[in-house]
C-alpha cells in the first residue's frame, strides 16, 4: 500500500441549503493517478478546490501530505499542490518565457531553483523553441504541456488537472498522458477530471460523483465488473423494423451509434430471450467500457 498523500473524511461543502458536496471520503496514494469522473455539476472541481487549499470545507476533514486544511494553514497546502484548469491557464499575449517568469514570482522561487527547474521541465516536455515565442502562436497540445510545466513548476507532490486535454487534438492528448505516466513513476499524485472515457482508462482508480457524492470509487476493471459481470451484448438490427426486447427482463437497453448495448436483469435466464432477438438482430457479448459504467451509474435512470 502506497503511503496515503491525501486523506478526506466525510466532508461536505453547502452553499445556502444547497450542498455541492456531501459526506464524501476516500484516501489517495503517493504516485497515484486518481480519476474525477461526473456530469458536469456533480461536484468534482468543488471537491478539487478544497484539496488545493481555495475552499474550506463546510464539514468533514481533508489532509493533504500530512497537513490538515484549517484556517491559517491554507498557503502550506497550496504549496503541496499544483493546479492546471479546463480553461487555457497561460497568458496568450505573454511568451512562454514571461509566462514561467510570473509563476516563478507568484511561488517567490528562488532564481537559481526557479531557472534549474524550468529547465528540467522543458527537457521533461522536450520543448526547443525559443523561449520569447508568444503563446498564442504555440499549437493547443504545446499550449497544454506548457501549461502543465506552469503548474509544477514550484514541484508540487500533488497535481490537480481539471480537464486538460479539452478541445486537444486526439494524437497531442496521447502524448500528453504520456506525460501524466511519467510524472506518477516519479512519484507525483495525479488527480484528473476528463470527459474523454478512453483517458480515464489510465487511471490507477476513479471515483464517481453524481449529484454532489461519491457513488463508486475502484480500478477501471473493477467498476466495469462490478458493475455489469459478463452479461453485457451489443445488438445491431438486421433490417429496419427490429423489434426491441422484451423491456420487464432488461436493465440496460442503450442505443450506440447504429447499435444498442442490453443487459438483462440478473434474475433473469437469458438464453430463450436471446434465442428470440436474433430473429432481428445480430448478437455479440461484449466487455463493458468505462463509458458503459459512466452511463449506467453516473446518468442511469435510477438515480
Amino acid at each position: 500500500m502506497k503511503k496515503i498523500i491525501v486523506s478526506v473524511n466525510n466532508m461536505s461543502v453547502r452553499f445556502g441549503d444547497f450542498y455541492a458536496v456531501r459526506n464524501v471520503s476516500f484516501d489517495v496514494g503517493t504516485g497515484e493517478i486518481f480519476g474525477f469522473l461526473g456530469a458536469n455539476g456533480a461536484g468534482k472541481t468543488t471537491t478539487i478546490r478544497v484539496l488545493c487549499g481555495l475552499l474550506p470545507a463546510s464539514s468533514g476533514r481533508v489532509f493533504i501530505n500530512g497537513t490538515e486544511f484549517v484556517r491559517g494553514r491554507e498557503n502550506v497546502i497550496k504549496s503541496q499542490v499544483g493546479y492546471m484548469s479546463q480553461r487555457f491557464t497561460l497568458y496568450n499575449d505573454l511568451s512562454v518565457g514571461e509566462n514561467f517568469d510570473f509563476a516563478a514570482a507568484l511561488h517567490r522561487l528562488d532564481n537559481d531553483v526557479y531557472l534549474n527547474q524550468r529547465k528540467k521541465l522543458l527537457d521533461f516536455i522536450e520543448f526547443n523553441r525559443d523561449l520569447r515565442i508568444v503563446v498564442k502562436d504555440l499549437p493547443g497540445g504545446i499550449k497544454q504541456e506548457i501549461a502543465l510545466c506552469v503548474a509544477l513548476l514550484h514541484d508540487p507532490k500533488i497535481v490537480f488537472l481539471d480537464e486538460p486535454t479539452a478541445g486537444v487534438a486526439p494524437a497531442a492528448r496521447v502524448r500528453f498522458w504520456q506525460l501524466i505516466k511519467k510524472l506518477a513513476k516519479s512519484g507525483k499524485t495525479i488527480f484528473v477530471t476528463t470527459h474523454y472515457m478512453d483517458e480515464a482508462e489510465n487511471c490507477n482508480r476513479i471515483a464517481l460523483m453524481r449529484a454532489g457524492e461519491l457513488i463508486a470509487i475502484d480500478s477501471p476493471n473493477e467498476l466495469k465488473r462490478k458493475t455489469f459481470g459478463d452479461s453485457l451484448y451489443r445488438l445491431r438490427p438486421r433490417h429496419k423494423n427490429a423489434r426491441p426486447p422484451n423491456m420487464n427482463v432488461v436493465d440496460i437497453w442503450q442505443p450506440y451509434g447504429a447499435n444498442y448495448h442490453l443487459r438483462f436483469q440478473d434474475d433473469v435466464y437469458v438464453a430463450p430471450h436471446l434465442r428470440s432477438l436474433k430473429k432481428d438482430w445480430e448478437i455479440v457479448q461484449i466487455s463493458p467500457s468505462l463509458e458503459d459504467v459512466f452511463i449506467r451509474l453516473v446518468e442511469g435512470q435510477n438515480r
